[in-house]
């Protein structure tokens, strides 16, 4: 939690603007969803904070508005066709547009074959793939009539190689890397980009409470942080720097990348 206020408050501002623009970011309710809500507030975007726990994402929404900058509350759960129909109706209503979408949401799952059922994989499914389809589709339709767009769309290292017992995880990031490269090949003469980060393993609340479920969570964690060849996890507002980036208009000529954040994990492999 710590972690997670020092990301709200201690970023500096950054090169990369974002003034005026409306965005969204699914899953920004805690986590790296809600550094990059938090950073994109504060370079100068008026910010959707989407999230299926209405605590969370009104807490992270309070906090961003208390620091003076724009952001509202959106409930969404990225599963249902219908949340992401009302969501989009809600945003384009108010603002008549939305310039940045992040799909951030998702969940993980620890399984090989031999372990995951079917019902995890459709677990998965349904909010890691399922969903950033269903968010993406919903809003479409507006980017495609003004010709303009962003799409920031969270992967993962699992969706580039393979990684031990993370079968359903990995299968559905390798699936939002396809996505995104399929989007930015079909779209790129409508004024639209899509981009995916591949982050390594990132220091986040979600990550910190499975390390509490291990026997010995402080080997755990540095088993963990030791995957990254610089020796340590991710902060999240690292991952938040990337996603500006992409999200800016010095990306202008990036789409159809898959940009790994991962502190070295993948050299070598």
């Amino acid at each position: 939690m710590a972690l997670f206020f020092r990301s709200l408050c201690g970023l500096q501002k950054s090169m990369f603007s974002l003034q005026n623009k409306i965005a969204l970011v699914t899953g920004a309710g805690s986590g790296i969803g809600a550094a990059i809500a938090d950073t994109y507030a504060r370079a100068g975007a008026k910010v959707y904070i989407a999230d299926r726990d209405e605590a969370a994402g009104a807490a992270v929404t309070a906090a961003i508005q208390n620091a003076g900058l724009p952001a509202a509350f959106l409930p969404l759960d990225v599963a249902s066709e219908e949340s992401c129909a009302t969501a989009a109706k809600e945003v384009l209503g108010r603002e008549g547009r939305l310039d940045i979408l992040v799909n951030n949401a998702g969940i993980g799952h620890v399984g090989t074959l031999a372990t995951t059922t079917g019902a995890d994989l459709d677990r998965l499914y349904q909010v890691n793939l399922r969903g950033v389809f269903n968010v993406s589709k919903a809003f479409f339709p507006s980017m495609l009539e003004r010709k303009a767009g962003v799409l920031v769309n969270m992967a993962s290292i699992a969706g580039i190689l393979a990684v031990r017992d993370r079968l359903a995880y990995s299968i559905m990031k390798f699936g939002v890397v396809g996505f995104t490269k399929c989007v930015a090949l079909d779209h790129a003469t409508d004024g639209i980009r899509a981009n995916c980060i591949c982050p390594g393993r990132v220091e986040t609340p979600f990550v910190l409470a499975r390390l509490r479920e291990y026997p010995d969570p402080e080997k755990a964690y540095k088993e963990m942080s030791a995957t990254q060849l610089v020796g340590r996890m991710a902060r999240p507002d690292e991952i938040a720097a990337a996603a500006l980036y992409l999200a800016s208009d010095e990306a202008a000529f990036v789409t159809g990348s898959a940009l790994m954040i991962d502190g070295g994990w993948s050299v070598g492999k």
